[in-house]
């Protein structure tokens, strides 16, 4: 592929990224820029390179400058990066515990920052072994009450309460009565 034909397919693609991005139709933009409807699909087809006004007009329009729409090393981001179903969210059902753990964090983050959404029985205890030195957790009681242990300090929490505790020491999740909670696990 040529130089010209390169620049015209990735100027098409992201042009139309962009626009979709932005959450806009061809004839929104049109409105917004002045440049036609017809001569923005072509050119979001690659049938078609735009005049330097008109690809100054759609810069303008959509915000963005020349370098996002023709740079071969930039490829426009997008907000939304992912979307893990309810019925798809990962878990652990640890029966012995008595607690059901729904994994929130993306499987990149192992070893960084963990989320967990955590239902507990009444009278569950989830027992931890110390994590990598300095790690600390963060747990917010979204339902119920529940006694935290870290490394032989507790310390009792209800609904709407958030305790940060050492994670690299010997810890413990005792449910006093039925409970839920979001826990986050930063490891240093």
């Amino acid at each position: 592929m040529n130089n010209r034909a390169e620049i015209t397919t990735r100027l098409a693609k992201r042009l139309k990224d962009e626009r979709t991005t932005k959450g806009l139709s061809l004839d929104a933009l049109a409105k917004l820029s002045g440049v036609s409807r017809s001569m923005l699909s072509q050119i979001e087809r690659g049938e078609s390179s735009p005049t330097v006004a008109s690809l100054w007009n759609l810069t303008r329009a959509l915000n963005v400058d020349f370098s996002t729409l023709l740079d071969e090393n930039i490829e426009p981001e997008h907000p939304i990066k992912e979307i893990v179903l309810g019925d798809q969210t990962p878990e652990i059902r640890n029966r012995a515990a008595g607690c059901v753990i729904r994994i929130l964090s993306a499987p990149g983050d192992v070893g960084g920052t963990e989320v967990y959404d955590i239902t507990f029985q009444a009278d569950a205890c989830l027992e931890s072994s110390p994590h990598e030195k300095g790690c600390v957790e963060h747990l917010t009681v979204l339902e119920g009450q529940l006694e935290i242990t870290s490394d032989g300090e507790k310390a009792k929490v209800s609904t709407g309460d958030t305790i940060r505790y050492a994670g690299d020491v010997e810890h413990a999740i005792r449910a006093c009565e039925a409970a839920r909670v979001i826990l986050i696990v930063k490891i240093a």
